[in-house]
């Protein structure tokens, strides 16, 4: 694999190939972050949890570089960006195809910058995925590609959700990932929580709720 993993194994309750629900974490996290929330998820998933490729000197590791400078607005690191997407995108393939996973029924959760890649991945191929979850992120118009086909993103399932107390991410990166995607003709779902920038009970019920819908459908 091209990316370090855990990985839960489903229940089947069917002869049908297991979903395959994707977690990525945020800045300064590994792979063991979001693996907590496994037990909670429907028994149904093919859960793994992917640590990001780049390494941070204080520990941890991140999707890309954020670029903090004196005076200027945060920028980021674009290629770094765009290789853990394409990093992503390709795991994506080979665990399905190590496991036997369904390939129609592919789901992305990230938290954070997590939430970012989640995001940018499912904008970028829609017709991939099955749904996307996206915590505490923010999503930018350049995820979307110029040349996209609006009616690949049609219904297309997403949930977001923020904390109204998020000092991380202010509020106003929720709203505007609320603004941008209600743009696309998704099937969009978002949701405010009285949280910091955190997963909280509350939220979490959220979330695993509508993985089970959806998977239902």
């Amino acid at each position: 694999m091209t990316l370090k993993y855990r990985y839960k194994t489903p229940t089947p309750t069917t002869d049908k190939k297991p979903p395959l629900l994707i977690l990525l974490h945020g800045i300064g996290a590994d792979e063991n972050d979001l693996f907590g929330l496994a037990p909670y998820l429907d028994e149904r998933f093919f859960v793994a949890s992917v640590q990001a490729p780049f390494t941070l000197p204080y520990g941890g590791y991140a999707w890309f570089e954020l670029i903090l400078e004196p005076n200027k607005p945060m920028s980021f690191n674009v290629k770094q960006f765009e290789q853990s997407r394409r990093m992503i995108l390709e795991f994506v393939d080979k665990i399905v195809a190590e496991y036997d996973l369904d390939a129609d029924s592919i789901f992305l959760c990230g938290f954070s910058q997590g939430s970012m890649m989640s995001m940018s991945c499912a904008l970028q191929n829609p017709i991939k995925f099955a749904g996307v979850v996206a915590m505490s992120g923010r999503a930018i118009t350049e995820m979307i590609p110029a040349d996209s086909n609006l009616d690949d993103f049609k219904d297309f399932p997403i949930f977001v959700t923020h904390g109204i107390y998020d000092p991380v991410l202010p509020i106003e990166n929720g709203r505007a990932t609320k603004e941008i995607l209600s743009r696309l003709p998704v099937n969009l779902e978002y949701k405010e929580y009285p949280m910091a920038h955190e997963i909280s009970q509350e939220s979490l019920r959220d979330v695993v709720n509508w993985f089970s819908l959806k998977l239902y459908k």
